[in-house]
């Protein structure tokens, strides 16, 4: 296990800057959204030259940090064909810098049924399942020609929302050049939480030769909802977790979401001791 962190979570520093400080906390990788993480200037289809790409590979290489996932989370399923047809570009984008700058994997969400991103019904439906796998179709294409991983990483919430909905996309499309990007709390939602154990579980037996990265982050119930907090500081049964990791992912990329400054370096040790007693 190589454990990192998103790049939006730590400090902002430009990004000279910012490499050697995630190397400087004991970080090994990290999951970086251009449109997050650079400040310097706008990140864009026009400035993701190969000059851009290569400039940020030798930073990385410098500091010893992988891009484990370069994150372009845009609504595969919008409903406006001219915003679709402008998203599937960034996608094709993220490939082509990905493929220069040295990181296997593009990674996403799963889409939901409207404009704004959000919950509905409709986001668990049959049709609307359909509708994302023929998005996807073109897209996971274009990440083979580039000799890139699109990585998608179920929610609750969106179209993808469960271990067998997950399954039928990678056997639709049929590709070896798409996988999963495995968040458990993603996966849970006030109504299933105790049944943790058996999804995360579920997830190993359906489609570990499918997992490239593991996002990990813990939850706390708020209200309805689950709040999203740091590792070890919630309800997730990160025991079992990280058994199936240390068992079948060795070396694989796992990076913390929902850190602070103050935090990431004690929620990474929080892991580390788990990892080791596993």
């Amino acid at each position: 296990m190589q454990i990192g962190i998103r790049a939006h979570d730590v400090k902002y520093a430009p990004f000279d800057e910012l490499v050697p400080a995630i190397k400087a906390q004991g970080f090994k990788c990290m999951h970086i959204a251009l449109s997050k993480s650079i400040k310097e200037f706008t990140p864009g289809i026009s400035s993701m030259t190969p000059g851009l790409a290569m400039h940020m590979k030798r930073v990385c290489q410098k500091n010893d940090i992988d891009i484990a996932v370069l994150g372009n989370y845009l609504n595969l399923c919008h409903p406006d064909k001219d915003v679709q047809s402008e998203i599937v570009k960034k996608y094709i984008a993220h490939f082509r810098f990905a493929s220069i700058l040295g990181c296997g994997v593009v990674g996403t969400e799963t889409g939901a049924c409207n404009r704004e991103y959000k919950f509905e019904e409709s986001n668990h439906s049959k049709e609307a399942l359909d509708v994302f796998i023929e998005n996807l179709k073109p897209v996971v294409e274009a990440a083979e020609k580039f000799g890139v991983i699109m990585a998608i990483e179920p929610v609750y919430k969106h179209i993808v929302y469960n271990p067998e909905r997950a399954r039928m996309v990678l056997d639709k499309i049929n590709s070896p050049n798409l996988q999963i990007i495995f968040d458990p709390v993603n996966l849970l939602y006030k109504g299933n939480i105790d049944r943790q154990d058996d999804i995360i579980n579920e997830v190993f037996d359906l489609m570990v030769d499918d997992i490239a990265v593991i996002h990990m982050k813990d939850f706390e119930v708020n209200g309805e909802e689950l709040k999203s907090i740091p590792a070890g500081q919630g309800g997730l049964n990160y025991k079992l977790l990280l058994e199936k990791i240390k068992k079948n992912k060795p070396y694989i990329h796992c990076t913390l979401e929902n850190t602070a400054p103050e935090n990431a370096i004690a929620t990474r040790e929080f892991v580390e001791r788990l990892y080791d007693g596993a």
